[in-house]
Formats: C-alpha cells, structure tokens, sequence
C-alpha cells in the first residue's frame, strides 16, 4: 500500500494542544490509553471464537450478571480489565468509573494519581457479539474536583457527577469491518481508522457534522406498546411517508448496537429514540446516563447535531446517581427539536397508520 500522508492520532492531539500552551500533556496522554485499550479490544473481537472470548461469562470467574442486572459476555470482563489496567498507572487520573463495575474504581496506592476521571462502557452492543454485529467502547473525560486533586483521596460517585457540558472530551471506538475512533476534544468531530499494518490511528474523517436533515429513524419498535403519545406521533407520521404530514418517505433502522447507530447517523445523518416509556416505572430510560448518553450526546452536539432527553437537552442534565439511566434521542437537529416541540405540545393525533391500529402489529 503507497505511503499516504496522515496525522497519527498522536499527531492530531499536539495539533490540538497548542491551542493550550500551558497544558502539561497528561490530557493528551490520557487519550492515547484509552485509544490502547480500545486496540486491544479491538484484537479480541477479531479473533472471536478463535480466541475463546465468545459467550457469557462464568460466575466462578467473577462475572454472570453485572450491576446493570444484564448478563455479562467473557468480552464485556476482558474489555473492562484492558480499560483499567492501560489507563490507571499513569498518573493522569484520579479515578475511573465502568458500565460493569458496582462502584468506582480507585487508581491503586502504588501508582500517582491525576487530575482527570475516566468514565467508560467498556464493550457497547456486547449482546451482538455472538452474531458478529459491530460493537464498540464508549468513553468520556471529566475534570476531577479540585478537593480529589488536592487531596489525592479516593474517589466517591458524588465526584463523577457532573452533567455532560462539563465533559473534556469523549470518544467511542467501532469494531466493525474496520476499527474506527471517533473523537471531540471540544473543537469539533474526527475519525480516526486503525491501520492495522501500523498498529495507529490514523486520521481519515475530519469535521464531521451531521445534516440537519433526515429521512432515517431507529427505533426498537417492539416497545411501540409502552411508547409515550409525542413519540408515537413523531414514528407514525414517518411511516406515514410522503401522503402523510411530514410529506416524504423515511427509512427505519434498527442495529441494537448504539455505537453503530451513532455512527450511521455522524456520516450520513438520522435520528436514534430509545425514549423513556412505561414498560418499566422504576427505570427513567434503558440507557445509562454517564456511560452512553453523556459521551455520544456530546460528540453529536460537536458535530452540529442535538441530544436530547426528548424534553430537554442531553448535556444540561444533572446525573443523580452513578449508573442513572435515562431516555435517549439524538442525531439531526432539525428532528430532534420537532421532538422535543412534540413532548412539549403534545397533540392527541389518531393512529391511522395500521401498523398502529387497534389490532396492529405494534398495539394490544
């Protein structure tokens, strides 16, 4: 393959830290140890069932049901150990927090600890796994308090919340048919694609920016049941298409795999709902606040594009308690307001699309 002349993502992230001459490199140091941990990840998922990583992991190996109360895959493990172990012995964080782990983890006594937090699903989508559908890792950056700094004691969960404005930088890496880092250090959106000749990221997207506009969804239509009436309005006048109010045709999506659809929608635009709904009155929302809605939301909100609770913005809310789960919608602007313009005037709109009906597909 002929040499072609790219910024490595070690490259881009000197770029980026000359607009801050009194940065100490930590930041930059930081995320070149999540991005390790996300190559090793990457690794992993290649080898699949050659490596013997695929299926649940065994209760006698310290896994079966996480704190999520879902069940944990041998990659979900794997992948929360790359995670901590190539990112706490560096000195630039004072404590981490996972998808997987109960509580936070605090850097271990021999190691100096550092200014940042690192917050992270180590292994999004881990349920396609055995399917081989793309997955990834979903991370976010966090200023530690200044009491941790000054202190150096152990972190608490009160100290990881903080709402998402608040957010240095996030990133997710997609393993697909090639492996991608996708990455906003606060000035806008780049992908990177790992070379795997050079074992590096190299950078292959720059400025992302999602259209305003879109004719796309995705949405887990099974739950159409327990949806609130804004978003059965909103999914019942795309699929009325062009003879219906929004006078067009949309196309539906459904990965399951959020990093995939967050990735859909950043190079060609659209709009994903998990909305909160009533199937389950003790839980907000299925996905999870800081892990999930923080990072991706920001890296939308950088690429031109809206996250959003359906009600109010995405990155204005104040987490609550460690793994907090909300409901999510995100992608094109322009979709994601009539959205949230819907929850917030909801109308009562008749279901006449059949799909809807009384004794549809998608209705009791």
């Amino acid at each position: 393959m002929p040499f072609s002349k790219r910024f490595t993502l070690t490259q881009y992230l000197i770029e980026q830290r000359r607009r801050f001459p009194g940065a100490s490199g930590n930041f930059n140091a930081l995320v070149l140890d999540a991005a390790l941990a996300c190559k090793a990840i990457a690794r992993a998922v290649a080898f699949g069932e050659l490596g013997g990583v695929l299926g649940n992991q065994d209760a006698d190996l310290g896994g079966a049901i996480n704190v999520q109360g879902e069940t944990q895959k041998k990659l979900d493990v794997l992948s929360n150990q790359y995670f901590t172990r190539l990112n706490e012995w560096a000195g630039n964080l004072a404590g981490m927090a996972s998808e997987e782990m109960e509580d936070p983890y605090q850097i271990p006594a021999e190691h100096v600890r550092g200014k940042y937090l690192l917050v992270f699903d180590p292994l999004d989508g881990s349920s396609n796994i055995d399917v081989n559908v793309s997955v990834g890792s979903i991370f976010s950056i966090l200023r530690a308090p200044q009491d941790v700094i000054e202190s150096g004691r152990d972190v608490v969960e009160a100290d990881f919340l903080q709402p998402g404005s608040k957010q240095v930088a996030a990133g997710y890496a997609l393993y697909g048919p090639t492996t991608m880092l996708v990455l906003s250090v606060g000035n806008g959106v780049v992908g990177f694609t790992l070379d795997p000749t050079l074992g590096e990221f190299m950078l292959t997207h720059r400025d992302i920016k999602v259209p305003v506009d879109t004719q796309e969804f995705a949405i887990n239509a099974s739950n159409s049941r327990f949806w609130e009436a804004p978003v059965k309005r909103y999914v019942d006048e795309c699929l009325a298409g062009k003879p219906g109010p929004r006078g067009k045709d949309f196309n539906m999506r459904w990965i399951a795999s959020m990093v995939a659809e967050a990735h859909r929608i950043l190079m060609r635009g659209g709009v994903f709902l998990y909305p909160r709904d009533t199937k389950d009155a003790a839980k907000p929302g299925r996905l999870r606040l800081l892990y999930e809605a923080n990072p991706i939301g920001f890296i939308m909100e950088q690429a031109g594009g809206r996250a959003s609770t359906g009600r109010v913005p995405m990155l204005g809310v104040k987490p609550t308690s460690l793994h907090q789960r909300i409901g999510l919608v995100f992608g094109s602007k322009n979709e994601v307001e009539r959205i949230e313009r819907y929850h917030t005037e909801p109308a009562e709109v008749e279901m006449s699309n059949p799909l809807f009906g009384k004794s549809s597909l998608f209705r009791d």
